[in-house]
């Protein structure tokens, strides 16, 4: 069912976000050197790598590890950076891998490939055994503000109580997060 829920909405989403898709593309390509797509590694369900796009945000040389862990990351921020990440307009093309099941619309945030400590507390707790999502519990229980102990517990959270109506519910509370631009780090 989740897969089925996954696949009508990403064809839904696909037919509204396909012009400013294209119109995203063209401004990050227009504004910074480099592709106006970023593809990065991902670990996906049951610990295996991925990649997954993005619309470039940094520039081209930026180091692959999470923002937090940058110094200065604003300085790497290309023109429309932070206007795409204040916005999670920077994750729409993460549909193509929800349409790929590489991911799906609710689950735990994909891990980059350097992110040692959360992949082993994922692994610790089995949360690996779920695909990772666009958006997930963690994501609207604080996002960027939480320790990793506490999004893998909310992970596991997840795990434990999933099903179609709490994935609805995580929708929509990310929604309002989103256009409300709550715990979103640049």
């Amino acid at each position: 069912m989740k897969r089925l829920f996954d696949i009508f909405f990403v064809l839904i989403l696909s037919c509204v976000v396909v012009v400013p898709c294209f119109l995203i593309w063209l401004a990050v390509s227009l504004t910074s050197k480099g592709p106006g797509l970023y593809w990065s590694d991902r670990v996906g369900r049951h610990g295996r790598l991925y990649s997954m796009p993005k619309f470039r945000t940094m520039h081209i040389g930026t180091p692959s590890v999470a923002s937090n862990l940058l110094d200065e990351p604003r300085s790497h921020l290309t023109p429309i950076g932070e206007l795409l990440r204040k916005t999670s307009l920077d994750e729409l093309p993460q549909l193509w891998s929800i349409l790929k099941n590489d991911m799906s619309f609710v689950g735990p945030r994909p891990a980059l490939f350097n992110q040692h400590d959360l992949i082993k507390l994922r692994k610790e707790f089995g949360v690996t055994r779920l695909t990772p999502g666009l958006t997930g519990w963690a994501q609207v229980n604080g996002r960027d503000e939480l320790d990793i102990s506490s999004k893998v517990a909310l992970d596991f959270e997840y795990m434990e109580h999933q099903s179609l109506c709490f994935d609805i519910r995580i929708i929509c509370l990310t929604l309002r997060m989103v256009l409300s631009r709550a715990n979103i780090s640049h």
